[in-house]
């Protein structure tokens, strides 16, 4: 197969489309805990073999059917060139006169490509080195990678380290001519690493060649399968059917458990027994002015401009609110006329928002009005039409969210207009918790709740996380979105309103 065989995707613009899109599904129960883990598949083979190409075109080939997997067809491979170790001035010296062997098991930081792979298969974030070939030497930079349902790892020793294995779902071994393989490999330095042939031919003989013998390929014997790296378009399709076999049998739908009780919910008659109290939600105290804000926002006759004045003021409102739960620590000043005041100063290192969009970016005003300067992020999730489960098409988050160590001391306010079904609400706080922030620094904050939705299964799951609302309704209704049709059906929409 060559490139010229590689299917297109062509997306042609045309206004006001719906976009039918393919997100990563949830990977966690109405509990909130994971309850599956990302297919891990790992690929060896000797150098230039054609890993690389191989992992890419079992997605290019099977987009449709694996996009809804959530595999990154920008570059699905975590690749173990990676992992290079730090090299010492030394080591250096002799990478540059090719004489360092990159090709034995002792090159490669094996511990931490497994607790990175260990990371992604147990759907937590995790950053990974960057290895520069021109300079021989890790980069400060780390690449962060969250969020695929489908991870695939390639290198030549990929199969070598008994770790490494134990966390494969599906073991390959890629398997070419080695003249082939050389060829391919003095192509690829000379054009992208800039090396010249005689040196490539020099490392080929002496550390690649004596690595493929003695490590590489005794490492097949673990493979579950093994693939030619020139001619593999069969096998591309038997592995793509085995993967999305073994995904289905791990899918679970969790829709239906969080919006229970969907008669309950269309006839607007909240669970017995459920009040404010019981599910610990803090809504501002009812005031003339709040109820006329409502009234304002709620009234079908409002301006675009008058509903944005004073949704900007709601939200104001409630990051006010809000900041009352973060700690502070006594801190003492002195005054310009040399007294000495006694007060408070905020006691959290890092704090930031993400917005769960669209809805979620008509709180970030009032965010950045109460907190100056504060890094505000964003999260994509949209419904799937016809099963209705949450899907997460992106993610944009801040630094102090992306970085483990970091993250573990944030504090997050998490933004979203309404709670109805609770299934963004509930994958949202599930993406921090895979990033490290602790459950009991995540704030969230929305403009109504939906006391007959799926509220009480999100506090169920996640106690620890402080709800701050402006109102609570007790009807959720299902509306139908005028104008659209998605093959013959509407497309439902959550709708809260007394």
């Amino acid at each position: 197969m060559n490139a010229a065989e590689a299917p297109v995707l062509r997306v042609e613009a045309k206004k006001n489309t719906v976009l039918q899109s393919h997100g990563r599904r949830p990977w966690y129960g109405e509990d909130g805990k994971p309850f599956s883990e990302a297919f891990v598949i790992g690929i060896a083979g000797g150098s230039a073999s054609g890993k690389v190409i191989f992992s890419l075109y079992i997605v290019a080939v099977n987009a449709e059917n694996l996009a809804m997997h959530n595999v990154d067809t920008r570059r699905p491979a975590d690749c173990s060139d990676s992992f290079y170790k730090t090299h010492t001035p030394q080591e250096l010296k002799l990478a540059f006169e090719n004489n360092y062997d990159f090709d034995h098991p002792d090159a490669i930081d094996m511990t931490m490509f497994a607790a990175c792979l260990n990371d992604l298969k147990a759907c937590k974030q995790t950053n990974i080195p960057v290895y520069s070939f021109k300079e021989h030497q890790r980069l400060p930079e780390t690449k962060y990678l969250y969020g695929a349902a489908i991870i695939i790892a390639e290198g030549i020793l990929a199969l070598h380290d008994p770790s490494m294995r134990a966390l494969y779902d599906l073991k390959i071994f890629v398997q070419c001519d080695s003249d082939l393989m050389l060829a391919r490999r003095i192509r690829r330095d000379v054009s992208e690493r800039g090396r010249n042939v005689e040196g490539v031919l020099e490392q080929y003989l002496r550390f690649v060649k004596p690595a493929f013998d003695n490590f590489v390929g005794p490492s097949s014997k673990y493979a579950d399968i093994i693939v030619s790296g020139a001619n593999n378009s069969v096998a591309i399709d038997l592995i793509t059917t085995h993967i999305r076999k073994k995904l289905q049998d791990r899918s679970r739908h969790i829709r239906p458990k969080i919006a229970r009780g969907l008669s309950r919910h269309q006839t607007g008659v909240h669970t017995p027994g459920t009040t404010i109290d019981m599910l610990d939600i803090s809504v501002i105290k009812k005031t003339p002015q709040l109820e006329g804000i409502y009234t304002i926002l709620r009234d079908k006759n409002t301006t675009r401009g008058d509903f944005i004045f004073y949704a900007d003021r709601l939200s104001t409102y409630l990051a006010e609110m809000a900041m009352e739960l973060l700690p502070f620590k006594p801190k003492s000043v002195e005054t310009p006329v040399g007294a000495i005041s006694h007060g408070k100063e905020l006691d959290a290192p890092f704090i930031c928002g993400i917005s769960v969009l669209r809805s979620g970016g008509s709180l970030e005003r009032g965010l950045r009005r109460v907190l100056r300067d504060v890094a505000i992020g964003s999260l994509l999730i949209q419904t799937e039409p016809k099963s209705g489960e949450p899907l997460l098409l992106h993610a944009m988050l801040p630094n102090c969210v992306k970085f483990r160590h970091i993250a573990e001391t944030s504090w997050v306010f998490l933004l979203d207009a309404q709670i109805g079904t609770a299934a963004a609400a509930m994958m949202a706080i599930r993406i921090l918790l895979d990033h490290g922030v602790q459950e009991e620094r995540i704030i969230f904050i929305t403009f109504i709740v939906a006391l007959d939705g799926g509220v009480s299964v999100l506090r169920k799951a996640f106690p620890k996380v402080r709800l701050v609302a402006g109102a609570v309704d007790t009807k959720l209704q299902i509306g139908w979105l005028d104008g659209k049709e998605d093959e013959g059906r509407g497309r439902d929409v959550w709708i809260i309103g007394k």
